[in-house]
Formats: structure tokens, C-alpha cells, sequence
């Protein structure tokens, strides 16, 4: 299974369901300064950190029905295909997340004080 090399943009998708995004939405919409409080770097990355171990979670699953299907022990290729479909989901959200903080961070360093 060859990875995906090429950068997709998935800032447009909806109904995402990790809380991070969930929360960071909710708290552009309501434009609130009190939304944020002294745990929210904190909260995000120990969310962040969550995510990534479902994401590794996913990529492990895809193995595992990888190798099953390769040595003939299913037959099933639905399974086969949908731990790949997630897998890749989650590796192109995940690598989305991380181009973007790379970007503020890298904007930020720009930043003359």
C-alpha cells in the first residue's frame, strides 16, 4: 500500500467529529475572549496527541487487514477497503493539522516584536 504523498486540502470538510475542531469552531462563531481560558493550549494538545493515536489506531487496522487479506485468511475486501478509506482519512486530516500549525508557527516567528 504506497502512502499518499501529495498534500490535500480538507479545510472545507463538515461534520467532522474530533472535539478539538468542534471547539475551536464553536468558539470562532461566538467571537468570544472569554472562550479561552489559561487550559486551552493544554486542551488542545492533549486532544491533539488523542488524535493521533486513533490515527495510529487506523493505520494499524489497515495493516493488520492488509496482512489477513494478503496470507488468505478473508476474503472480505469490504473490510479491507474501508480500514484504507480510514486510514487515509485520518492521515490526511492529521497531516492538514500539522501543515497548518506549521504555517502559524512559522508566521509567528515572523513576527517583529
Amino acid at each position: 500500500m504506497a502512502m499518499v504523498s501529495e498534500a490535500i486540502d480538507i479545510t472545507q470538510l463538515r461534520n467532522i467529529s474530533s472535539g478539538a475542531v468542534r471547539q475551536v469552531a464553536k468558539n470562532a462563531a461566538t467571537n468570544s475572549v472569554d472562550a479561552y481560558n489559561g487550559n486551552n493550549f493544554n486542551d488542545i494538545l492533549s486532544t491533539a496527541m488523542d488524535n493521533l493515536s486513533v490515527t495510529n489506531g487506523y493505520l494499524s487496522d489497515m495493516e493488520d487487514e492488509e496482512i489477513k487479506w494478503a496470507l488468505g485468511e478473508t476474503d472480505n475486501t469490504h473490510d479491507l477497503t474501508i480500514a484504507i478509506q480510514k486510514a487515509t482519512t485520518a492521515l490526511q486530516y492529521t497531516v492538514a493539522i500539522r501543515d497548518r500549525v506549521l504555517e502559524a508557527y512559522r508566521e509567528l516567528m515572523q513576527m517583529q516584536i
